[in-house]
């Protein structure tokens, strides 16, 4: 019988700390540096843009497989990433912290959907392309919005990252 203080059900614990063993090692390093991003860039929560630079910030494998099919410089991409946060009004001694309080609804829901995402692939954690792949999928995502101005669509960022997926995959 399950005890009224665990919530297997969410992403979160009932105390409201992420439940980080649903994650790979690699996606938590993410979700960590992305409090770092946030704290950098001067916001008082977690965004999306800071998971984001937290897995060009990674070192995972199948990031750079990605950046590399995209033709990017994952150092380049995060410094304009940073620059184009920047919350110039903002601290940057911002008490963060990868608990629910402190993390924005959209981040919620990426984390939760990206649960979802493995499940269905036959995974019980989340990989940092699952978290980058549902941050692509995810319908009006900043991040997303940024490259279309550039010209990169959202279904091609996905494509890219699906392909680096298949080949980190095949890897294992």
């Amino acid at each position: 019988m399950s005890s009224p203080f665990e919530n297997t059900d969410d992403v979160f614990l009932v105390g409201g700390h992420l439940r980080d063993e649903l994650f790979r090692e690699e996606a938590v390093y993410a979700l960590v540096r992305s409090i770092d991003y946030a704290r950098r860039t001067r916001w008082d929560s977690i965004r999306s843009p800071h998971v984001f630079m937290g897995l060009l910030d990674c070192g995972d494998s199948g990031i750079h497989d990605w950046a590399e099919r995209l033709g990017a410089d994952l150092p380049r991409l995060l410094e304009q990433f940073e620059e184009l946060f920047l919350h110039e009004s903002g601290s940057t001694d911002s008490v963060l912290r990868l608990h629910r309080e402190f993390i924005s609804d959209n981040v919620i829901r990426l984390l939760r959907d990206s649960v979802q995402r493995a499940a269905e692939n036959g995974r019980d954690s989340v990989t940092s392309l699952d978290l980058l792949i549902t941050m692509f999928t995810t319908p009006r995502s900043i991040v997303s919005e940024c490259f279309e101005r550039i010209g990169v669509t959202a279904a091609r960022l996905t494509e890219l990252a699906m392909l680096a997926e298949q080949t980190v995959t095949r890897e294992v």
